[in-house]
């Protein structure tokens, strides 16, 4: 622990003593979301064609829809032509219309979408597509869509970091869709309906809710807080920062010879991270302050300053560093990681209470970076072992997919990995 003291986990560590020892979410812990920024307008909508798949870079919307799938076909036919049917029905959700929209429905027949959006505006909706690496090679080895040797050398399973608890309901997955719109109903009919039109081609393997931000990705949008009370995300990349987008986020041409597809694309990780609301409220803020590395009310680091002052690590104090060594913002800062930085997208979610009767909630954590093993992987074995938030925070769930670029008109999501 820090100089703070004893900690107030082990005064009351009777209930949650399980999930002792685990480990907070790269450069970033948090859930939340900043009530001072204005509200977009529900009508505004994000063109789903780019260089880039919309939902990474886009000024982080409200709400979250997540969903991996596994794919129950072994036809790379079947695959190609849902693949395309997706790209159909995004198309045309994020403009804010029904899925089929212009084709008849005859009155024998289901209706070609839900029907629940019907009516609502775009709402900002945002779906970004990945493909995990059991798609390419199944854990036996099998090569079920020809795609193995097009793998990239960095999709596989994320390593099992110290501490984790993972529940393999809630990891992996052949495919992912993430949903993010400003409006909750907006997000869930767009994954409703994408499932419903994989029926017998795919299968929902695990879903997350999320609301509420937990960080910026946009220099117009104000820092969020989390259920921990403080400000999270300040550090976090901003889609005007092209530069450093380039080199710790976009796939590059020539990064994987065996995945030049992918080249424009990202890797997205994933990890379900549940905190322990209640034994933290029970600690002392001076306790908190120090495991955090910054003040609550206005999210300064301890070394002085406002919100965006660099951290000085240097400064000592009577009993140390005036931000201690095991504080979440020195482990996670740029400055200690070889100058590595990552896009967070996360959001936080409340599933219930457990069978203890503590909150089910925590952390829905999302990354985009460039290179998994470089960019994530080291960040999250340091914090793992050495984050003194790691006795507040349990990792329940982990996901690794390679996101493939941008959709021009005519094309279909992934189409490079298929026909070139």
């Amino acid at each position: 622990m820090t100089g703070a003291g004893i900690s107030r986990r082990h005064l009351f560590g009777a209930a949650g003593a399980g999930g002792m020892a685990v480990a907070a979410g790269a450069a970033g812990f948090g859930v939340g979301h900043a009530s001072a920024d204005p509200s977009p307008p529900r009508t505004q909508a994000f063109d789903f064609h780019g260089r880039h798949q919309a939902g990474i870079t886009t000024p982080a919307q409200d709400r979250l829809h997540f969903a991996a799938f596994d794919v129950t076909t072994d036809s790379r036919e079947q695959l190609i032509a849902l693949l395309r049917e997706w790209t159909d029905a995004a198309r045309a959700m994020t403009r804010g219309r029904p899925v089929g929209a212009g084709e008849p429905t005859p009155y024998d027949a289901p209706p070609a979408d839900t029907g629940e959006a019907l009516g609502l505006p775009p709402s900002g909706l945002t779906l970004t597509f990945g493909f995990g690496p059991t798609l390419f090679q199944q854990d036996g080895g099998g090569d079920r869509f020809g795609l193995a040797a097009r793998r990239p050398h960095a999709l596989r399973r994320l390593p099992h970091f110290p501490a984790d608890h993972l529940d393999p309901r809630r990891s992996d997955g052949d495919l992912c869709v993430q949903a993010c719109a400003d409006d909750p109903q907006v997000a869930v009919h767009a994954i409703r309906n994408l499932a419903r039109i994989g029926f017998g081609t795919v299968a929902v393997r695990w879903a997350q809710l999320g609301f509420g931000r937990t960080s910026s990705t946009s220099t117009s949008q104000t820092t969020p807080r989390n259920l921990f009370g403080f400000k999270d995300g300040t550090a976090n990349l901003k889609a005007e920062q092209a530069r450093l987008l380039e080199r710790f986020v976009w796939v590059q041409p020539g990064d994987d010879s065996r995945a030049e597809w992918l080249a424009g694309g990202s890797y997205l990780v994933a990890r379900r991270i549940n905190m322990h609301i209640e034994t933290w409220d029970r600690a002392s803020l001076d306790e908190q302050e120090h495991l955090v590395g910054r003040d609550r009310r206005h999210g300064a680091p301890l070394s002085g300053g406002s919100e965006h002052t660099a951290p000085d690590f240097t400064l000592q104090g009577s009993d140390g560093p005036l931000i201690p060594v095991d504080a979440h913002v020195r482990l996670a800062h740029p400055e200690q990681n070889d100058g590595v930085q990552i896009l967070r997208r996360g959001y936080n979610f409340t599933d219930g209470s457990d069978a203890l009767g503590r909150l089910d909630a925590g952390l829905f954590f999302i990354a985009f970076v460039r290179d998994v093993d470089r960019h994530y992987v080291p960040m999250q074995l340091k914090l793992s072992a050495h984050d003194g938030l790691m006795e507040y925070l349990q990792h329940t769930g982990s996901a690794l997919f390679a996101v493939p670029p941008g959709i021009g008109p005519g094309e279909f999501v992934g189409q490079r990995l298929f026909t070139s």
